[in-house]
């Protein structure tokens, strides 16, 4: 058997690191530089280190307004997607609906169909979901819960099936069950559909300009792009203003990220 060569394993690994990481780096120096440092050098390190474009950013993008839309989506958007995309995967998972191998089939299909945006437009118009923060949520839900059931049908067949049994021995609700037993035991796996869906929610540009017409209903990549269009030559303050917009997710991913490998792989296996 031949061995593993680590070293060069580790070459590869810091490569591919150095490869995310540096883009990130240097989008930390500009939003640290001053206008004129950048104009003169913008490779080099900040020097002094100019705090004052975080603040400048915030208060003349009206980030505050932006954030909290943005922390309200997401957090709403996703919490939705992952409960009804677990109460969704576990039956058919298990096979206790009548036609699951249908409904997992179908929503693979649906899975890799393209967005309707103009038929989902047409559809917020006719239900009054134009515009307002509710509609805004439903429609990532429903993206959220598409990727969880593959995910959770997945990882839900690695959890022993003795386990409802025994629930139901014990006089256990269904939906006591699910919270209690099952959610727990799948928390890598709600960890990955979870920080999944809170990116498509917190990046999403289209959804805003499509569906959303009032400044105060705006999240934060909304904003960004009307602040770039009143700041573009500014690129200290742009810098800034990304790397604001970019924080939350990456300290997201810090937390959940040794959960967030095992999900995936568990997330793996087919019905």
């Amino acid at each position: 058997m031949p061995k593993i060569s680590w070293g060069r394993w580790a070459i590869v690994a810091a490569l591919c690191t150095a490869f995310y990481l540096l883009p990130l780096l240097y989008l930390v120096s500009v939003s640290l530089q001053g206008p004129r440092q950048f104009l003169v050098n913008p490779l080099s390190l900040p020097h002094p280190v100019v705090w004052a474009n975080y603040v400048h950013a915030w208060v003349r993008a009206d980030m505050g307004t932006y954030f909290t839309n943005s922390v309200v989506y997401t957090f709403f958007a996703t919490g939705l997607a992952l409960l009804c995309s677990v109460f969704l995967a576990f039956p058919v998972s298990r096979r206790y609906l009548k036609g699951s191998s249908t409904i997992y089939t179908l929503m693979i299909l649906g899975f890799f169909l393209p967005v309707g945006l103009i038929p989902l437009f047409i559809e917020s118009l006719v239900l009054h979901l134009y515009n307002n923060r509710i509609g805004y949520i439903l429609l990532h839900v429903q993206a959220g819960v598409n990727l969880g059931f593959l995910f959770f049908t997945g990882y839900f067949q690695t959890i022993p099936v003795e386990l409802d049994e025994s629930a139901a021995m014990d006089g256990a609700g269904y939906i006591r069950y699910v919270f209690q037993i099952i959610m727990p035991l799948a928390k890598p796996a709600l960890a990955t559909v979870g920080i999944y869906a809170a990116v498509a929610v917190w990046n999403d540009l289209i959804g805003p300009v499509v569906f959303l017409a009032n400044n105060n209903l705006f999240p934060l990549t909304r904003g960004l792009y009307t602040f770039y269009g009143s700041y573009q030559s500014d690129w200290t303050l742009l810098a800034a203003a990304i790397f604001i917009v970019a924080a939350p997710l990456i300290l997201a991913f810090v937390f959940v990220q040794r959960y967030f490998v095992q999900g995936a792989l568990s997330g793996s296996i087919k019905l």
